[in-house]
């Protein structure tokens, strides 16, 4: 008669010796990373003194932007600029002109992050002094005419003044709304007889 559990007892052992080296070398194998740069923040592209400008349905300028400098990254499709203007036309209304140190736009174009020394102006109306907002960053989506800031704000506008914290600008019906912490003080201008 045979002892088949001696027998058993090699072939448990190399099943288990083989299933630990299997184990073993897929807990130390690492993936090879991918050397095709698309996980690099490099830049693929740099212009220099560039303007570009989007129009409208009739054909008329809605924004043009303006940069001494501007890098193209491919891992994410984005640009970062230095010393960006990005000016906002509006039919029959003076245009609002944004500008700051450095900005980061997205893919398609469709949000530009501004950061450090961001000023906004609206120039002079017959009925309003010229507007001047300054923060340290906001966020403009010039296609829907939308600005926003969760940071401090401070708005002069002639005499007068405002300072907040966090704002919403809509070009579409000119209005700044602040969203905490407003304080100001209005100056009528004077009427000319």
């Amino acid at each position: 008669m045979k002892h088949w559990q001696g027998q058993l007892f090699p072939i448990a052992l190399a099943a288990l010796l083989a299933g630990l080296s299997f184990w073993l070398k897929n807990a130390t194998d690492l993936d090879e990373p991918k050397r095709d740069g698309k996980q690099r923040h490099d830049p693929d592209a740099i212009a220099e003194n560039f303007t570009v400008r989007r129009f409208d349905a009739n054909g008329q300028v809605k924004y043009r932007l303006t940069s001494p400098y501007l890098e193209h990254f491919p891992d994410d499709d984005s640009s970062e600029l230095r010393s960006p203007v990005l000016i906002n036309y509006r039919q029959d209304k003076p245009p609002l002109i944004f500008s700051a140190d450095h900005a980061r736009i997205t893919a398609k174009g469709e949000t530009v992050f501004l950061w450090d020394n961001v000023n906004t102006v609206r120039a002079a109306t017959a009925d309003r002094p010229e507007l001047h907002a300054r923060m340290p960053d906001l966020t403009v989506q010039p296609d829907l005419g939308t600005a926003f800031t969760n940071s401090p704000i401070e708005i002069t506008m002639g005499q007068s003044w405002l300072k907040g914290v966090g704002a919403h600008l809509d070009n579409n019906t000119s209005t700044f709304i602040l969203q905490s912490q407003a304080t100001g003080v209005y100056i009528r201008p004077a009427q000319t007889p």
